[in-house]
């Protein structure tokens, strides 16, 4: 427990840390270095263009961010016949809990010490659980973390590709890039700006992989009316059909919810609370 407590600090921290690498990379060494085009008006000159188009994606990734923190599942035990503070915390722990004293999939985290209305899991990056409150947030999270990762892997490759003067066209030059980079620095033919570089290209390679392929699986489970706790624990589930699913995560207001980062609107959890 120790352990996943430490850990629930020490990955924000992380993931703050390469976002913040990430933005002085693409600003202050990516952009300026690889679009360059004099014949083109500075209006619609490539590097404002692609600049425009990485701050996006990094507005919605970290926008997105702090409304899964900020979306707290501290509350969801008052107005839901759950009760408060010590007694609710004891009920769960003891697993007394009466019949019909939660909504199904409600639980209690011992990280957060909070509970949960449709838990799915606890993210260790946000140091939050992910619920009905907000697991909107937490999909655009993923979907615009893996879009500018993979961003930062496109226009990287090209730097590395003018700066070592080497090709990709054959996709077994990105695999041998680290081993041959590593024998080249040990030996002083390489910068160690250029190392760093390559080192965050296939860091920015994991991430975008695992950030996509969760946010695949993660709508997948919500076509289906599931969570990860509900599958983790052989929940059965009431069928429904898939838009009623997809309306309960990402409310009526959907489309503005995948250009701007925007709160949760019409999920199940606000209307729970109007009931």
């Amino acid at each position: 427990m120790l352990v996943l407590r430490l850990l629930n600090v020490v990955a924000p921290a992380y993931f703050l840390c390469i976002s913040l690498v990430t933005f002085v990379l693409q600003i202050f060494l990516f952009i300026p270095s690889m679009f360059r085009d004099p014949s083109t008006t500075p209006l619609f000159s490539p590097a404002l263009l692609h600049g425009a188009l990485f701050l996006f994606l990094s507005a919605n990734a970290l926008g997105n961010y702090v409304l899964v923190i900020q979306s707290s599942p501290e509350d969801l035990g008052k107005g839901l016949n759950l009760g408060e503070g010590a007694e609710v915390v004891a009920d769960w722990l003891a697993g007394s809990r009466s019949p019909g004293s939660a909504l199904p999939s409600t639980h209690f985290c011992r990280l957060c010490a909070r509970v949960t209305q449709r838990h799915d899991h606890h993210c260790f990056f946000t140091g939050n659980c992910i619920g009905s409150r907000n697991m909107r947030n937490f999909i655009m999270f993923c979907l615009y973390t893996s879009l500018a990762c993979l961003d930062s892997l496109m226009v990287g490759m090209a730097y590395i590709s003018a700066a070592l003067s080497m090709s990709f066209a054959n996709p077994l030059a990105f695999l041998t890039l680290l081993p041959h980079s590593i024998s080249q620095f040990f030996s002083g033919a390489l910068l160690s700006s250029e190392m760093f570089v390559i080192l965050m290209l296939y860091l920015w390679l994991g991430i975008g992989l695992a950030c996509a392929g969760f946010c695949c699986h993660q709508m997948l489970l919500i076509l289906r009316g599931q969570t990860r706790y509900q599958v983790r624990k052989g929940m059965v589930v009431r069928a429904r059909p898939w838009r009623e699913n997809l309306q309960e995560v990402f409310g009526k207001r959907w489309l503005l919810g995948l250009l701007i980062p925007v709160l949760n609107v019409g999920s199940d959890y606000r209307r729970q609370k109007e009931k």
